[in-house]
């Protein structure tokens, strides 16, 4: 059996992971608050909708974002990061006091990279700042991160690949064929729209928060790609839960 095995929000674009005991998907949304807010730097373009990662701070370009850990509150938008060289930080992401200790909590962070101050914190109304404009849901297997961490040598953690949902039971890499077909989870109906070829987000180590693992280079010396993990659109709203039964439908 196929069930859901991890749940995963990203309040803020690059800057850790939240796991959840449920979520509310609704029909055509991203993950509610994955993504809601995302963090520019100098070199942005300017920002009025969605735009690309390009314009934004990242795991991709400050591998020592891997070594955030997040909590949110949706009621308040209170956010709290940790980081093993930064001071624990509360702040009320959104309100100027809050975005202005956010840019100057992650600007050492970034510090000898490319991504350079000043940093500006931007959010849309029901825009999520994921990687490509199309509302989705993004989902991987536990399976084919254990084969992959198996290659590498190395636990993959969760966070390198800084997906939504993570289900267990389906055999390794079998989610990659499983584009434009529909899965249920819980209450939900997703369908699978396209597969994700992986950056160098994914060579971020979250315990030394230097990179190590190539796993774009590893990806494609074993299978000649890059993808790991599957873009969804949300089809039926409905509550999920950790555990829930995954049907293929």
């Amino acid at each position: 059996m196929t069930t859901l095995a991890h749940i995963f929000r990203h309040p803020v674009k690059g800057l850790g992971a939240e796991e959840l005991n449920q979520a509310d998907l609704k029909k055509g949304n991203a993950m509610p608050f994955d993504r809601r807010w995302a963090v520019a730097h100098g070199d942005a373009d300017g920002i009025t909708s969605w735009a690309p990662p390009k314009n934004f701070v990242n795991q991709t370009h400050c591998p020592r974002f891997a070594q955030i850990k997040t909590a949110f509150t949706e009621r308040n938008h209170m956010l709290s990061l940790s980081h093993p060289d930064r001071p624990d930080i509360d702040i009320q992401i959104g309100s100027v006091e809050g975005d202005d200790a956010l840019s100057e909590w992650i600007e050492p962070l970034c510090a000898g990279t490319m991504r350079t101050p000043p940093f500006m914190v931007y959010t849309i109304p029901d825009v999520a700042f994921t990687d490509f404009e199309d509302t989705h849901i993004s989902i991987a297997s536990e399976s084919s991160r254990r084969a992959l961490s198996e290659k590498a040598g190395v636990d993959l953690q969760h966070i390198r690949f800084r997906m939504n949902l993570w289900l267990d039971g389906l055999p390794p890499y079998t989610e990659l064929e499983m584009v434009g077909q529909e899965i249920e989870i819980g209450e939900t109906r997703l369908k699978i729209t396209g597969r994700d070829t992986r950056c160098n987000a994914t060579a971020a180590n979250p315990n030394t928060g230097h990179r190590d693992i190539n796993v774009p280079k590893l990806l494609h010396e074993e299978f000649g790609h890059m993808d790991f993990g599957v873009y969804a659109q949300v089809m039926r709203s409905g509550r999920i839960r950790p555990g829930d039964e995954v049907s293929v439908l």
